[in-house]
């Protein structure tokens, strides 16, 4: 895999760089809520700008249907200047009139960026000619390619895949720093490894988990996923989130667990109420605090309790490695934020490298005020971590190092 040191020594001044970012950014009506993945990409624009390129920058947002849609705008990403301290131009459109004219517009060290490349449906067809059509558009735009965009790698899209065979391509720095961080997770592991999976759905970490039962020491389990554990050991959840379908494939992994040696360890006290909170409101939602063996039926299930927290800090204390993706609760309600705040402090105050695998758990250890410099890394992409660690072929990444 080439990077952008290479394609800096070999010279850039003048060249059109396409630059495919990550840019999907969580956002309050048009206010961004988490500017993190914005500030992820500006070492590498930065420096393609200093060394004279004309940077066009592309991103997906959201999830528009494969045409135009205000609400997916990437507008707000005029944040980007912000950061960059200089004055960034918008493309109304991805591959037409406007993006042509707004590229050709471009002088030595400036910078521009296109709409949502998801208002194409080029860009997320499953069909090959559609989308290496689109790409072919998109490879008309720029000279050379640079992804950076890791949040995107595990999918098969135009700008992702398609579009590097297209043109020279290189990594940035943010895709460098990423997959040389996750390589300190698959291989030559500093033990004992701890992993903590949160989250709503066991399902979307089913293969993670199988994958990690190979090589972590200890898996420490929270959030809406818990629940389905829990009742794979036959106690009562409520009416928490559950997976009924998932209880034999989680009673199968515990029992692998068990054979192995892997320390698996699972709430012990949760915190629960009534119902879902109000999270616009963040109106109180008279939570109450049960062992986790006798939750009452009609109640719900939304954080670890302080027992749990205590037995999960234990767990971490020693560790010399630590990867965690994913919510101990519903987080963004301060009547259960306590679970998922204690996890972050718990690695905040552990020796041991610990890596955030993005999304939610990123977007919380921000909403909670923790330092990011506390902690080892935190990545800009949760589902193209998981995949890697599960040991899955990145289509983004596979595409770089051709």
């Amino acid at each position: 895999m080439k990077t952008i040191d290479e394609l800096l020594a070999e010279g850039v001044a003048g060249k059109r760089v396409f630059v495919r970012a990550d840019l999907n950014v969580p956002l309050d009506g048009t206010t961004i809520t988490d500017d993190g993945r914005i500030r992820a990409v500006v070492p590498t624009i930065a420096k393609l700008a200093e060394a004279g390129a004309r940077v066009v920058v592309a991103s997906h947002l959201g999830r528009p249907k494969g045409a135009p849609d205000p609400a997916f705008s990437l507008a707000p990403a005029a944040r980007l200047g912000e950061l960059l301290g200089a004055d960034v131009a918008f493309a109304a459109d991805t591959v037409g009139d406007s993006a042509r004219a707004t590229v050709a517009g471009l002088a030595d060290g400036q910078v521009a960026v296109i709409e949502n490349l998801r208002f194409n449906a080029g860009e997320t067809s499953k069909d090959d000619a559609e989308r290496g059509a689109f790409a072919d558009r998109l490879a008309e735009l720029a000279d050379v390619y640079v992804g950076d965009g890791f949040g995107a790698v595990h999918r098969k899209h135009a700008s992702v895949f398609d579009l590097p065979a297209r043109l020279p391509h290189y990594a940035g720095y943010l895709i460098a720093t990423e997959v040389g961080v996750l390589k300190k997770l698959t291989t030559d592991v500093k033990r004992p490894y701890a992993v903590v999976l949160g989250g709503a759905k066991v399902s979307d970490k089913l293969g993670v988990i199988d994958h990690l039962l190979e090589r972590a020491d200890r898996i420490l389990i929270g959030g809406g996923m818990a629940y389905t554990f829990l009742k794979a050991q036959g106690h009562e959840v409520g009416s928490s989130l559950l997976q009924e379908d998932q209880i034999p494939a989680v009673q199968e992994y515990l029992r692998r667990a068990e054979e192995k040696g892997v320390e698996f360890v699972l709430p012990v006290d949760v915190v629960v109420a009534p119902s879902f909170p109000d999270l616009k409101t963040k109106a109180p939602a008279h939570p109450t605090t049960v062992a986790a063996d006798a939750m009452p039926a009609g109640q719900m299930g939304l954080d670890n309790g302080p027992e749990t927290n205590k037995l999960y800090a234990s767990k971490l204390v020693d560790a010399a490695t630590v990867f965690w993706n994913g919510p101990m609760g519903v987080f963004e309600h301060p009547d259960f934020a306590d679970g998922t705040r204690a996890v972050a402090q718990a690695l905040v105050d552990s020796p041991a490298f610990s890596v955030v695998g993005g999304g939610d758990s990123a977007a919380a250890v921000r909403i909670l005020g923790f330092d990011e410099n506390a902690f080892g890394h935190i990545s800009t992409g949760g589902g193209a971590s998981l995949e890697y660690l599960e040991g899955k072929t990145l289509p983004g990444l596979a595409a770089l190092e051709d």
